[in-house]
C-alpha cells in the first residue's frame, strides 16, 4: 500500500470512529457557549484561559461516565434515573430542564437570525430565525439517524473558524501562556459570574442526556456489543470531542480578551454587537469568520438541545423516542422536538435579550449541574445498574472534582451575589 494511501486509510478510519463524543463536544460552542466566551474575553482580557485547560479532563470525565452509561444499560440517563431512582427526582429534572434547554434554543435562534441579518442587512433577522427553524424541523423529522448524524459531524468544521480568528490579528502571546497555566482569580461578582457561565456552558447538563441517549441509538444503528473493544473506541470518541471544544473556547476567549477587551469594550449586550465589534478592531475576515461560525454552530447544537429534551420526555412518560424512527413511529418524540423549537423561536417577541438569556441560561445550567454530577457518579458506582462496568478511581477522582469545582463556584457567586 502507497504511503499516501496508508495515510488516508488511517484518517478515514479515525473520522469514522468520532461520532457522539465528537458531536456532544462541538455542539457545546453554541451561540450559548460563544456568547459567554466573548463576554467573559471582552469583561477579563486572557484571565480566565486557564479555565479551557482545567476543564478538559473534568467534561471527559463526566461525558465518559453518561456514554457508559448509555452503552452499558441501553437507555439514556433519563430511563436510567426512572427505573432506579424515586420519580420525583425525575419530575425536578424535568422541571429544571425544560425551561432552561428551550430559552437556550430561543437565545440561538435569535442569535443566528441576527447574525444572519449583519452579512445580509435587507432582509429582516426574524426572517432568519423562521428560515433556519424550519429548516432544522424539517431535517430531525425527515432525515434517518445516519444522515444527521454524519451531517452534525461535518458541521463541526464550523468550529475551526474560531481557531483562526486569533491567527489574523495580534496577540501578545507571553501574556496568553502566562494566563492559560497560572490561574488568577478576581474576588467580585462579575468574575465569578464570568466563572459559573463557562463552567456551566462547558459542563451542561442537557449533554449528559445526549450523550447518553446518543451512545444507544449509535449502540442500535452499528449493533454493537458492550466489551472492552467499543468501550475504547467511545473514550477516544470522547476525548477527541472534548479536546475539539476546550480548544475551541479557550481561541474565543482569546479573541474576545484580544480585540474586545483591549479596545475597551468589555461588555457585549447582544452576538451581532459581538461580531460587529470585531469588524473595525479585526478586520472583516474575523468578522465574517465569527459570523458564519454562530449560524453554523446553531445548526450543530440546537438539534443536540431539542434532541436531548425529546430524549427526557419519551423516557420519563415511555414513548417510543429516537432519530432511528419515522414520525408516526415516535410521534410523542418528535412533537416533544418540534414543540421546543416553536417556543424558542417565539421567545423573540417577549423581549429578551440574546445574550442576557444565553449568559443567564449557562449561569442556571452551572448552579444545577452538581446535582445531575452527583446522581452519575452513584449511578456509575452502582455495582447493579453498572455491571463489571462501574468507575475506577481516576473516574471518580475527576467526577467528584467537577463536583466540587461547580458547586464551589456557584456557591462564591452566590455569596457575592447576596453580599452585594
Amino acid at each position: 500500500m502507497k504511503p499516501k494511501a496508508k495515510k488516508e486509510g488511517l484518517i478515514q478510519r479515525f473520522w469514522g470512529k468520532l461520532g457522539p463524543g465528537l458531536i456532544t463536544g462541538a455542539s457545546d460552542d453554541d451561540p450559548s457557549g460563544i456568547a459567554t466566551y466573548t463576554q467573559a474575553g471582552a469583561a477579563f482580557g486572557s484571565q480566565l484561559l486557564w479555565s479551557a485547560l482545567v476543564t478538559y479532563p473534568l467534561m471527559v470525565s463526566i461525558q465518559e461516565m453518561c456514554a457508559r452509561i448509555g452503552l452499558v444499560t441501553n437507555h439514556g440517563l433519563t430511563g436510567a434515573i426512572k427505573r432506579y431512582y424515586p420519580k420525583y427526582f425525575l419530575y425536578a429534572i424535568l422541571f429544571i430542564s425544560f425551561p432552561s434547554i428551550t430559552l437556550n434554543i430561543g437565545a440561538d435562534i435569535a442569535g443566528m437570525g441576527a447574525v444572519g441579518n449583519l452579512l445580509f442587512p435587507a432582509i429582516p433577522g426574524f426572517f432568519f430565525s423562521l428560515l433556519f427553524t424550519m429548516l432544522i424541523l424539517y431535517s430531525v423529522i425527515f432525515w434517518s439517524y445516519h444522515k444527521i448524524a454524519l451531517i452534525l459531524k461535518w458541521l463541526c468544521l464550523t468550529l475551526f473558524s474560531y481557531i483562526l480568528i486569533p491567527f489574523l490579528i495580534d496577540v501578545n502571546w507571553p501574556q496568553v501562556l502566562k494566563d492559560t497555566v497560572l490561574p488568577t482569580v478576581t474576588p467580585d461578582k462579575a468574575y465569578f459570574m464570568a466563572l459559573v457561565g463557562i463552567l456551566g456552558t462547558t459542563i451542561s447538563p442537557y449533554l449528559f442526556f445526549w450523550q447518553a441517549s446518543m451512545e444507544v441509538e449509535e449502540r442500535h444503528e452499528k449493533r454493537l456489543i458492550v466489551d472492552k473493544r467499543n468501550m475504547d473506541n467511545m473514550e477516544a470518541d470522547v476525548k477527541g470531542g472534548m479536546l475539539f471544544t476546550n480548544v475551541v473556547f479557550y481561541f474565543i476567549i482569546l479573541a474576545a480578551g484580544t480585540v474586545l477587551f483591549n479596545a475597551g469594550i468589555h461588555h457585549v449586550n447582544t452576538v451581532e454587537e459581538a461580531a460587529r465589534a470585531l469588524r473595525p478592531l479585526a478586520g472583516d475576515q474575523a468578522y465574517l469568520l465569527f459570523a458564519l461560525g454562530v449560524i453554523g454552530t446553531g445548526f450543530l447544537a440546537i438539534p443536540v438541545l431539542a434532541g436531548s429534551l425529546s430524549y427526557m420526555i419519551a423516557e420519563t412518560f415511555g414513548w417510543n423516542e429516537g432519530f432511528d424512527k419515522k414520525y408516526y413511529e415516535a410521534p410523542g418524540f418528535y412533537l416533544t422536538m418540534g414543540l421546543s423549537l416553536v417556543i424558542g423561536l417565539l421567545i423573540h417577541f417577549i423581549g429578551i435579550s440574546p445574550i442576557q438569556a444565553l449568559i443567564y441560561t449557562a449561569v442556571l445550567y452551572g448552579v444545577t449541574a452538581p446535582v445531575l454530577i452527583a446522581l452519575i457518579l452513584h449511578i456509575c458506582n452502582n455495582k447493579k445498574i453498572m455491571g463489571k462496568y462501574t468507575n475506577n478511581g481516576w473516574s471518580n477522582f475527576f467526577g467528584i472534582a467537577t463536583f466540587l469545582m461547580m458547586t464551589v463556584s456557584s456557591l462564591f457567586l452566590l455569596w457575592y451575589t447576596l453580599g452585594n
